[in-house]
């Protein structure tokens, strides 16, 4: 989590709402990413979804079993679509997000009779230091 949370760090230093994220193999980081909306004009490329295109593109495979996802943030429904597609083993993440979050908030993406993989779910990693990322992020932008 400490290399998702430096990539989170990095995402305040662009602008981007800090979120970060990394996809790890057999113990190797194969994939990394933070929040790229705004610099991209891409509503789809969040933390996760810059990870997991880049481990993708590494293993040259859209499947990353086998693979743990490590987000700062709870992900939302979109970024939970993608790691149920790409089936990802396991999703460890920080800070839940109440308003946003589609894990064990909101839709509950991976409960739904829909959803087609449901990766091993391990939350509130480090969720202190995200939140508070995030806090002190929005809070700057307020005042």
């Amino acid at each position: 989590m400490g290399d998702a949370l430096a990539l989170a760090q990095a995402a305040i230093a662009v602008g981007e709402v800090p979120v970060g994220a990394v996809v790890v193999k057999d113990g190797k980081i194969i994939g990394r990413g933070h929040n790229h909306t705004r610099i991209d004009h891409d509503p789809t490329a969040h933390a996760e979804i810059v990870a997991i295109r880049q481990a993708t593109q590494f293993l040259g495979n859209d499947r990353l079993e086998d693979c743990d996802l490590w987000v700062t943030l709870e992900p939302c429904t979109m970024c939970a679509g993608a790691i149920a597609h790409a089936r990802i083993g396991r999703l460890y993440y920080g800070a839940d997000d109440p308003k946003g979050g589609a894990v064990d908030s909101g839709v509950r993406f991976f409960d739904a009779a829909t959803c087609h993989h449901k990766p091993e779910i391990y939350a509130g990693i480090e969720g202190e230091r995200s939140a508070k990322l995030l806090l002190d992020f929005f809070k700057e932008r307020r005042d």
